[in-house]
């Protein structure tokens, strides 16, 4: 039917979890079924064959040839991390519920999965909700004038669909980050140009300019920003400079510049692959959940979109307290990151004991700090594995009366849930940022005596193919 790396153009007719749109080619045998990253019902599209399958293969979307009936084609620049900003919100909300019940229906293996659905809940901001950005500079542009590709270019925003090596200017706000900056970016990018640096070369691994990356506080309404560079030709850059022109343009909106020197050739800009000075203001910023403050760097973990993440985190806690926590129970959040769960489960019912574990010893500090930060006492946590924790807490035996669970997108690891089954807890609310392995889950807690009892969607990303879900299990008696 097709071979690997073939680009063929199809009719997109249906939507599947994931934000994949869905082709069918008719065959002797039944349609043969072709599915296109980020596409939507009611495209022509030009995509790329990626995997190959007997009955069906999987594609990476390369350009859309014709416009779905219900796009409506707006004031934002299309870019490939928001792939549906013109479908109309309430239909991408359709699209994203059936789809998402579906897969879980089905590798849960729960039938009757609408009875126990509870809600899909919106996000407050439909746009200009993220508070991170991440824009790439590439001497190989994609002219979004022309559809051509030009060489010793300059230019600064997102790569273009399918490709690593180029990148189309955003020369307009995207409709998913900060406004302001979003406008001034252009100039940015000319300033940046105007110094005579090359930006990167990704084929041949050279060049200065190599990324920006864009932090926000919604709380404070001020922006952090990272500047990532190679060392060559460092000598001619004038951060302090640059740092005045960021100056004149957003005033005290900006709340620190650092430049981070950064020669290792992978395509990352993770500020700990490099060496970072901060030239002007402050290193952090302070966002609000709940209520709460919590201190944001460059390189700290925290939810993209923190508006709708207080509306997820306030149906998790309406699983956790359905009913009242008995006297001497505790409540565990295991992944606990940061503690951002923890800390929001105390102000919810006094004298409440909670437990926060992760393995990761960093972030246990990071969570003790904010606690503090925060004047919330009652709260405990700790560096250890779950499987070894009640070995090393005896203690805490028998006396669980909810886990919180919100680990990685891959889901939890086959020993590790049967770790946290061992834990003997009453309840447990799982917080997912995939669904499908989420609903994988599902199958192996209720084997296991689990039930799930609610289910609600969280859409955290408007315009894109992602969906947060959050369930409530209660052990059955026996």
């Amino acid at each position: 039917m097709f071979h690997r790396g073939e680009v063929v153009e199809l009719e997109i007719t249906d939507f599947a979890f994931g934000g994949r749109g869905i082709a069918k080619i008719p065959t002797e045998d039944g349609h043969y079924i072709v599915f296109v990253d980020n596409a939507f019902p009611g495209q022509l599209v030009k995509a790329k064959i990626d995997t190959k399958r007997k009955r069906h293969a999987e594609a990476k979307l390369l350009e859309i040839l014709r416009r779905s009936d219900v796009e409506k084609v707006g004031e934002y620049q299309e870019i490939s991390g928001g792939p549906y900003i013109f479908v109309p919100v309430e239909i991408q909300e359709e699209y994203k519920k059936k789809s998402t019940l579906e897969v879980f229906s089905r590798i849960s293996g729960i039938r009757d999965l609408d009875a126990k659905f509870d809600e899909f809940i919106s996000s407050p901001d439909h746009y200009f909700y993220r508070n991170k950005m991440e824009y790439s500079f590439s001497c190989i542009e994609h002219d979004l004038e022309t559809n051509e590709e030009k060489d010793e270019a300059f230019a600064l925003g997102f790569k273009r669909r399918g490709t690593w090596w180029k990148v189309e200017s955003l020369n307009k706000p995207s409709g998913m980050f900060d406004e302001q900056w979003e406008t001034v970016l252009k100039e940015v990018r000319e300033y940046l140009f105007a110094t005579g640096l090359p930006a990167w070369h990704p084929p041949k691994k050279k060049g200065f300019f190599r990324h920006i990356v864009v932090r926000k506080s919604f709380e404070q309404d001020q922006l952090l920003i990272n500047m990532v560079t190679s060392s060559e030709g460092l000598e001619k850059f004038d951060e302090e400079k640059f740092a005045e022109f960021l100056v004149s343009k957003l005033g005290n909106r900006l709340a620190g510049f650092q430049h981070t020197i950064n020669d290792n050739v992978a395509d990352r800009a993770k500020i700990e692959n490099g060496r970072w000075r901060l030239v002007y203001g402050e290193p952090k910023v302070i966002e609000k959940l709940l209520g709460l403050n919590f201190e944001i760097s460059m390189e700290s973990f925290f939810q993209t979109n923190p508006k709708s993440a207080e509306q997820l985190y306030n149906k998790a806690l309406d699983y956790v307290f359905e009913e009242n926590v008995p006297e001497g129970k505790v409540v565990m959040d295991l992944f606990c990151g940061t503690g951002t769960i923890g800390q929001i489960v105390s102000t919810r019912q006094a004298n409440v004991e909670i437990v926060g574990v992760d393995i990761v010893e960093e972030a246990i500090e990071d969570a003790k700090r904010n606690a503090k930060r925060n004047g919330i006492e009652g709260i405990k946590f700790y560096a250890a594995d779950v499987g070894k924790f009640l070995k090393e807490h005896p203690e805490y035996i028998n006396t669980i009366s909810t886990v919180i669970l919100d680990p990685p997108r891959a889901g939890i690891a086959p020993k590790t849930l049967q770790k946290t089954i061992d834990l003997g807890a009453e309840n447990i609310v799982y917080i997912s940022c995939n669904p499908s392995t989420q609903a994988r889950d599902t199958d192996a807690l209720r084997q296991a005596g689990y039930e799930l009892e609610k289910l609600s969607f969280v859409d955290q990303f408007p315009h894109t193919g992602h969906i947060e879900s959050i369930a409530k299990f209660k052990r059955k008696a026996i």
